[in-house]
């Protein structure tokens, strides 16, 4: 595998977390900088690990993998995005921007990022096949997947600020339609 197909598998790994981190950096009052680089480094960490998963896998795992990821992330984003509407969609205390939450917790950070990784998994599957250093590779898609991930938090800084309230919908919003969209592709 070449490098630069390398380089564009990595960031084509990262843009449903991309989509995720605006929605996350919406719904959250005023993400400094390091709030953002702690939820990319949460996504990239994950981002990196699941495709080494994979790759131990290997081929034995592989049907099981790649015939229910789409499955279980499109589940996981939709109870995650499902979450962030109904939060959205109570009603407003007098503060408006103070009720938002300053950060979300490890957790919840570990669960998105973990839904928008399985793909990453059946792609270490894939990646046993093909001459490439795991490794390499790995560091490489968790490199790219926290530097999307904590730009599209400060993003989703600047659209939380100018649509309020409503960013949290959004935020709910794009996850499921991320979870959609992984669903879609592996329909094709």
């Amino acid at each position: 595998m070449s490098l630069l197909s390398l380089v564009f598998l990595a960031f084509a790994m990262s843009t449903d977390a991309f989509a995720a981190a605006v929605g996350k950096g919406a719904s959250l009052h005023k993400p400094r900088f390091l709030d953002a680089l702690r939820t990319g480094l949460i996504f990239g960490v994950i981002e990196a690990i699941t495709p080494v998963v994979g790759w131990f896998i290997g081929q034995a795992a592989a049907g099981y993998v790649e015939e229910w990821d789409h499955w279980i992330a499109f589940t996981l984003l939709l109870l995650l995005g499902g979450h962030m509407i109904y939060a959205g969609l109570q009603p407003e205390s007098d503060d408006g921007e103070e009720d938002k939450p300053k950060s979300h917790s490890f957790w919840l950070l570990a669960a998105t990022a973990f839904a928008t990784s399985i793909d990453a998994l059946a792609v270490g599957v894939g990646l046993a096949f093909v001459d490439v250093n795991i490794w390499f590779a790995a560091l490489a898609i968790g490199l790219a997947t926290m530097t999307m991930v904590t730009i599209g938090v400060m993003l989703g800084r600047l659209i939380g600020t100018a649509i309020g309230r409503k960013a949290e919908i959004l935020g709910g919003l794009v996850l499921i339609g991320v979870g959609a969209a992984i669903l879609y592709e592996h329909t094709l």
